[in-house]
């Protein structure tokens, strides 16, 4: 890694934290760094080198964070080479977009917690960890929302 990049003990440490969380390490570094970018992103080569690993560790990771809408694109004209930056609002997107697998996830504890019958001491801590993933599910949009016109009104 080069000290030439704005960030780099953060990001590394930022992305950490992520792959605690259950993110893959690679694509956790990449969106890192991208969080320390300059306007125009940088390439897939300038990632690798900013990160010191081989171009295919990168392209393995910029591959996914696209197709899972963190990382945008960029086409520059008379650019051959593409650019990669984060996408407009890709955090609160990430975490609002888990909204629906917190209302399956508390469907299947539910069911669970119906199978469970002979532990009442359990059922109810099931009940309450799938009461709490529905109202997560519920709120997670509506807090994003709130924040964008927060944003937007705080702009104005």
């Amino acid at each position: 890694m080069t000290s030439e990049h704005p960030g780099v003990d953060a990001a590394e440490q930022a992305a950490a934290m992520l792959t605690t969380a259950g993110m893959a390490r690679m694509p956790a570094r990449v969106m890192m760094a991208l969080v320390g970018s300059p306007d125009e992103g940088y390439t897939a080569a300038e990632l690798a080198d900013r990160l010191g690993v081989s171009a295919a560790a990168v392209s393995g990771a910029v591959r996914y964070l696209v197709s899972v809408r963190l990382i945008q694109r960029l086409s520059r004209a008379g650019d051959r080479r593409d650019r990669y930056d984060l996408t407009d609002d890709a955090w609160s997107g990430m975490i609002t977009a888990n909204a629906p697998l917190y209302s399956a996830l508390a469907s299947h504890i539910d069911r669970i917690a119906d199978d469970n019958d002979e532990a009442p001491i359990s059922v109810v801590r099931a009940r309450e960890v799938a009461d709490f993933l529905r109202y997560l599910a519920e709120r997670l949009p509506h807090l994003a929302e709130e924040w964008r016109a927060e944003r937007s009104s705080a702009a104005r």
